[in-house]
C-alpha cells in the first residue's frame, strides 16, 4: 500500500518490569514471571481495539521482553490517535535494513594462543550461546553438525529457544550445535515485497550470507573447504564449540526491515543467548535528535541491559569520514581489515608484461602461449561487434564460432552487469567450455569502481584483471595486435598471446593488517546533521577481506558459488561475526564480565602494527586503493586490530553499564522526552557526554579550553602496579593523576585526565594512553580530539 496512505508503525509503550543486570549474565531471562509477557501482549490488544475501535489495522509483532510495544500497520491519522494516548510513550515508522574461514583463524593466532587456553579447538567456547540476525541457515552444512566428535556436547541450560519446524526447514535441522533458529518476516510480508519462493517463510538460508556468518563466529573445527573441485584447507569458526542460534529477518531479494530485526532482537534475548551479531546496517542515517534513537539501536541497549554482548558491522560506506552505520556506545562496531593471505593469479602477455589477477583457477598448461580472441570478435558468420552487452561478457555461446575460439584464450568484459547479478562469471566459464575455448582473461569495465572483486572459484584457466589502469594496458596490447585487412577493415589475424600463471595456492605478506577501503570511518556522527560525537567508532578492526566461510545449498547472494559449499566473501559483514566468535571465548573464560567488560578486554589489548612492525595502514579511496594507503587512525580503526589472545588476559577492564548510558542519553540536549519514550524511566538533570562514558577510549569532539576526564579500571588479575604514561594529542597539553598507582585484585582505580588546548584547530588529532603493570598488563587506549578552542567568544 502506499506509505502515505497507510505505513508500518512501532508503538512503544515503555520497557518491561525487569531489573537492570549488575554484570555478566544477571539472570536475564529470569527477570519477569513467566505469563508477564502474556499480560504484556493482553494490554497491547486491549490498547489497539480500544483506540482503533472498528478501524482496520494489521499488528504484526508483540515486543513484550525487552521493551513493551508492538508493530503494527496503520494509516498516518490512526498513528496519531495510538500517539496521543496516555499509555503510548513512542511512535515511529519503520524503515529498511541491510546487509552489511580457513586462515583467519591461523591469522589471529588461535591454536597457538586463545584455544590452548579454553582447551583446544574441541572446548573454545563451548557452553556459550551466539545468536545471528541474518539471513537464516543451511542446517545441513557440516560445518553446523553435532555429531563430529564424541565428547559430551549438551546443549547449554540456560537457552530457552526453540527450533522453527516448515517444510524446508524439517524436523531434526537443530542439534546440540545449531540450538535454535526462527524467522520474522511480518513487516516485509505485509509490504508486499516478500517472494515466498526465493526467501523461504522459514530459518532456511535462501541467500547465503547468514551461514557464512555464522560459521565464521562458531563454526566447527577443521572442515574440507572444497570449491570448484579445488581443495583450499579446512575452516574453523572463531569459537568452534559454541553454540549457534539464528533468528532469520533478512532476506535476499529485499534486505530487511527494522520491526522484524527488532522482533529477533527481542526474541533472542528472551530465548537467553550470550552474544548477538548482526552484520546488518540501516538504509540510511537515522533521523532526529540523535543517531542512537532508534528502535533497533534502543532494543540493543535493553540486551545489554539484560547481560548480552552486541556486536555489530561498521558498514560499507568508507572511505570518508562521519560514514559509520552504527552508532551507540553499548554497541560494540567493528571495521574491516585485509588479513596476510592473498589469492592471485598472472597474466604473462606476449609483451614480456606481467598483470595480476584475481581467480581461484588453475594455469594454462606449461609455459606456452595461446591466442587472444575477445568475444565481440569471434561472432559466428563473422558478423559484426554485438551491441548486446551479454556477448561482449561472454554470456551467450550460441553466437560465437566454437571453431575460431577453440584452442585460444577467451577474453570477456566484466561489467556493472556482474555487480548487478545480471551477467556471471560462471555463466561466462560455460560459455568458454562449450566453445572450447582454453582459459578465460575478463578485463575490468572503467564504470565498476569501488567494488571489492574477490578471488572467483573456476574450473578452467582464468582470471579477472581487478584494476581498470591493467585492463587499459591489457586492451592496448590485444588491439593494437590484431591483424585487419586495409580494404574491410576485417580482423584477418590475432597476434595477441598470453599464457596464465595459476592461482589455486596462497601468497602470505607481512603488510597485513590495513583497514580496507570500503570499512566505514569514524568520528561517530551523532544526529542527523552529522555533529560529532564523544564516542569512539569503530571500536576496532577484524578480518573482512577475501574471508572463507560456510556456503548454503540454496544460497543465491554470490552466483559465483551457487551450488559451493563454501564462499570468499569481504565486508564489514565478515568482521562482526569474528568478533563475536572470539567474545565467545572471553565469555567462556570470564562468565560473569558484563557486556562492557568483554568489550574492554577486546579493545585495551589490539595489536597496533602490521606483521612488519610498522604501523597499520588504511586504504583511501575506492579506485586503487593499496596506492593510496596512510597509516590508520583511531577513526579508521579503533583501538586497533583485535588480539584475540591478549583479551583473555586483559589485565584490567574500563566497566559501565545500563546506568551510565542512561545518563549519557539524558545529557543530550532535549533529549529527556525521547528518552523516556524509549526507556520508560524519567530522565534526571544530566551533564555526561559520550567522552564521560568509562570506556576503554577518550575521544572529546570539541575541546573548549580545558577539559577533565576520568577513567575508572578494575583489576580483573592478581594485584598489580601500573604507570600511566600518554602520548597527548597534537594542539593540546594532557596531565594525569595519578601517574602510578597500585590495585588489588578486583579493586578499582580512578584516574583522572586534564586536558588544555594549546591552539585553535578543527582538525582532528591523535593520541594514546597506557597502562603498564609490572606484572606484564598493559592497557592501550586511543585519546581523540577534533575540534580545539584556546579563546572562548
Amino acid at each position: 500500500m502506499p506509505e502515505e496512505e497507510e505505513a508500518e508503525a512501532e508503538v512503544e509503550l515503555g520497557t518491561p518490569r525487569a531489573p537492570a543486570c549488575s554484570g555478566g549474565r544477571g539472570g536475564h531471562g529470569s527477570a519477569k514471571p513467566m505469563n508477564y509477557g502474556s499480560y504484556l501482549i493482553r494490554l497491547q490488544n486491549l490498547l489497539l481495539k480500544r483506540t482503533l475501535r472498528g478501524e482496520h489495522y494489521i499488528k504484526l509483532y508483540s515486543y513484550h521482553y525487552l521493551v513493551n510495544g508492538f508493530a503494527v500497520v496503520i494509516s498516518p491519522q490512526q498513528a496519531d490517535k495510538l500517539s496521543r494516548r496516555n499509555e503510548v510513550a513512542n511512535v515511529m515508522l519503520d524503515y529498511s535494513v541491510r546487509t552489511a574461514t580457513t586462515h583467519t583463524p591461523e591469522f589471529l593466532g588461535l591454536p597457538q594462543g586463545a584455544w590452548v587456553q579454553e582447551g583446544g579447538p574441541q572446548f573454545a567456547g563451548q557452553g556459550v550461546v551466539v545468536g545471528l540476525i541474518d539471513t537464516g541457515i543451511d542446517p545441513t552444512h557440516p560445518s553446523f553438525a553435532d555429531d563430529l566428535s564424541t565428547d559430551s556436547y549438551p546443549v547449554p541450560a540456560h537457552y530457552s529457544g526453540i527450533c522453527e519446524v516448515t517444510n524446508d526447514f524439517p524436523s531434526g535441522s537443530c542439534n546440540r550445535k545449531l540450538v535454535g533458529a526462527r524467522h520474522f518476516a511480518a513487516s516485509a510480508i505485509t509490504r508486499g515485497v516478500f517472494n515466498a519462493s526465493q526467501d523461504l517463510a522459514s530459518p532456511s538460508d535462501s541467500d547465503g550470507h547468514g551461514t557464512h556468518t555464522a560459521s565464521i563466529a562458531a563454526g566447527n573445527h577443521g572442515i574440507p573447504v572444497v570449491v570448484a573441485g579445488h581443495q583450499f584447507g579446512n575452516a574453523s569458526g572463531m569459537a568452534p564449540r559454541a553454540h549457534i542460534a539464528v533468528y532469520k529477518a533478512l532476506y535476499k531479494s529485499f534486505g530487511g526491515f527494522a520491526a522484524d530485526v527488532v522482533a529477533a532482537i527481542d526474541q533472542a534475548a528472551e530465548d537467553n543467548v550470550d552474544i548477538i551479531s548482526l552484520s546488518i546496517t540501516p538504509n540510511r542515517r537515522p533521523p532526529g535528535l540523535a543517531t542512537f534513537f532508534n528502535p533497533i539501536d534502543m532494543a540493543l541497549l535493553s540486551a545489554v541491559k539484560a547481560g548480552i554482548f552486541v556486536v555489530q558491522a561498521a558498514g560499507n560506506t568508507g572511505p570518508s569520514p562521519k560514514s559509520m552505520s552504527s552508532y551507540s556506545p553499548w554497541i560494540f562496531t567493528v571495521g574491516a581489515s585485509a588479513h596476510d593471505r592473498v589469492y592471485n593469479n598472472y597474466v604473462v602477455l606476449g609483451n614480456n608484461l606481467t598483470i595480476q589477477g584475481v581467480g581461484l583457477a588453475p594455469g594454462t598448461d606449461g609455459d606456452s602461449m595461446y591466442s587472444l580472441i575477445a568475444a565481440p570478435h569471434a561472432l559466428k558468420n563473422n558478423t559484426v561487434s554485438p551491441t548486446e552487452m551479454s556477448l561482449g561478457e561472454c554470456q551467450d555461446s550460441s553466437r560465437l564460432d566454437a571453431d575460431l575460439i577453440k584452442g585460444k584464450i577467451l577474453v570477456c568484459s566484466y561489467s556493472i552487469r556482474f555487480v548487478l547479478g545480471l551477467s556471471s562469471v560462471k555463466q561466462a566459464l560455460d560459455t568458454a567450455n562449450n566453445v572450447s575455448a582454453a582459459g578465460v582473461i575478463f578485463y575490468l569495465d572503467p564504470f565498476v569502481l569501488g567494488f571489492q572483486l574477490n578471488p572467483t572459484p573456476m574450473r578452467m584457466p582464468g582470471l579477472i584483471i581487478p584494476s581498470s589502469d591493467d585492463s587499459k594496458v591489457f586492451l592496448t596490447y590485444y588491439n593494437d595486435s590484431l591483424v585487419r585487412d586495409e580494404t574491410s577493415g576485417r580482423i584477418v589475424r590475432f597476434d595477441a598471446v598470453a599464457k596464465i600463471l595459476g592461482g589455486l595456492n596462497p601468497n602470505y605478506g607481512n603488510s597485513a593488517p590495513k583497514v580496507m577501503f570500503y570499512s566505514a570511518r569514524g568520528p561517530d556522527p551523532e544526529d542527523n546533521s552529522l555533529s560529532n560525537a564523544d564516542i569512539l567508532k569503530p571500536n576496532l578492526i577484524a578480518p573482512g577481506s577475501s574471508i572463507w566461510g560456510a556456503w548454503s545449498s540454496l544460497g543465491l547472494d554470490s552466483a559465483e558459488f551457487a551450488g559451493e559449499s563454501f564462499a570468499m566473501l569481504s565486508g564489514t559483514s565478515m568482521a562482526a561475526p569474528h568478533v563475536a566468535g572470539l567474545a565467545a571465548l572471553i565469555k567462556q573464560k570470564f562468565p560473569s564480565f558484563s557486556p562492557a567488560a568483554i568489550a574492554s578486554a577486546l579493545s585495551t589489548t589490539t595489536t597496533l602494527s602490521d606483521r612488519q612492525g610498522k604501523p597499520i595502514m588504511a586504504q583511501r579511496t575506492y579506485s586503487n586503493p593499496d596506492s593510496t594507503q596512510s597509516p590508520a587512525t583511531a577513526f579508521d580503526m579503533g583501538n586497533g586490530f583485535v588480539n584475540a589472545t591478549a583479551a583473555l588476559d586483559p589485565g584490567i577492564i574500563f566497566d559501565c553499564g545500563y546506568n551510565d548510558f542512561f545518563s549519557f542519553l539524558c545529557g543530550i540536549n532535549g533529549s529527556s522526552p525521547v528518552v523516556t519514550n524509549y526507556t520508560g524511566n524519567s530522565c534526571a538533570a544530566s551533564t555526561m557526554t559520550g567522552a564521560d562514558l568509562n570506556l576503554p577510549s577518550i575521544t572529546i569532539a570539541v575541546l573548549n579550553q580545558t577539559r577533565t576526564i576520568t577513567r575508572t579500571v578494575t583489576n580483573v588479575a592478581a594485584d598489580e602496579s601500573y604507570t600511566v604514561s600518554y602520548s597527548a594529542p597534537y594542539g593540546t597539553v594532557v596531565s594525569v593523576a595519578p601517574a602510578q598507582f597500585v590495585t588489588p585484585s578486583g579493586q578499582k582505580q580512578l584516574v583522572t585526565f586534564v586536558v588544555n588546548a594549546t591552539m585553535n584547530s578543527s582538525t582532528a588529532s591523535f593520541g594514546s594512553v597506557g597502562f603498564y603493570g609490572d606484572k606484564g598488563h598493559q592497557a592501550i587506549i586511543p585519546f581523540s580530539v577534533i575540534s580545539k578552542v584556546v579563546y572562548s567568544s
